[in-house]
């Protein structure tokens, strides 16, 4: 098999102004900039580029694939995001791991999660 991922794509109205989200959420760095219309941002240790791609519609329903981001500290890294624009939805626990729930700030949902004992 020779197939790999490469990025993942999240849709929003402004590329621009969401781009500002991500790139102080994950540290990265705008790499491309296509007229605002579609941005790439990666960095050299992230093996993933993140896109961001204008769509003329509002997000509608809930998000058929979503990031998961894992940390160490999940409640610290919850309130840095929420801090830069992101909005809690819930908080979800299974026996040696639990998730927050989130949106950025033009809705699209992912999570951040930790294990613990």
């Amino acid at each position: 098999m020779t197939l790999q991922v490469g990025m993942i794509t999240i849709d929003c109205e402004d590329p621009r102004a969401l781009a500002g989200f991500w790139t102080e959420a994950l540290g990265l760095e705008v790499s491309q900039d296509y007229f605002g219309e579609y941005l790439v941002l990666s960095s050299d240790s992230s093996p993933v580029a993140l896109g961001i791609q204008h769509v003329p519609e509002p997000r509608a329903g809930k998000n058929r694939l979503h990031l998961d981001l894992t940390t160490e500290d999940a409640d610290g890294e919850v309130a840095r995001l929420v801090g830069l624009g992101a909005k809690e939805v819930g908080k979800h626990e299974v026996p040696g791991f639990g998730w927050t729930v989130l949106t950025d700030p033009e809705g699209n949902e992912f999570c951040v999660g930790a294990a613990h004992a």
